[in-house]
């Protein structure tokens, strides 16, 4: 199994556990044509986005049991660590830089009663 009868824009139209007079092709069931057809591919992506996302889950949790001193990176196997670095590496340079804020440093002090300073006194 399967043979595809195929219809005439050349897609599948059903599989057959045997050739008929229609179906006379035939395709292991892991082809991706034939996992379309019978919607299997769309759980694959599914469960490749889920695995991604729980990669980062596991990550952050690192990251948090590593603030709060409960973990140290060196407690991890050095194999999990480069992989953990070069993840965040990847990641950090794919981030895109926050906009430039300004400190508010100006708001809170007035340095324009500082312009003097730094000159030479003139002698009178």
């Amino acid at each position: 199994m399967p043979y595809v009868h195929r219809n005439a824009q050349g897609e599948i139209e059903s599989l057959h556990r045997s050739p008929t007079l229609d179906a006379v092709e035939y395709l292991p069931q892991t082809a991706d044509e034939v996992q379309r057809f019978l919607g299997r591919e769309d759980n694959a992506d599914a469960y490749q986005r889920l695995d991604a996302d729980t990669v980062r889950v596991l990550e952050d949790l690192l990251e948090v049991l590593m603030a709060k001193g409960l973990l140290r990176i060196t407690d991890l196997p050095a194999a999990a660590q480069a992989k953990f670095f070069a993840r965040k590496e990847l990641r950090e340079r794919n981030t895109a830089p926050a906009p430039f804020a300004a400190s508010g440093f100006v708001d809170i002090i007035d340095d324009s009663a500082f312009a003097g300073l730094g000159r030479p006194e003139l002698p009178k």
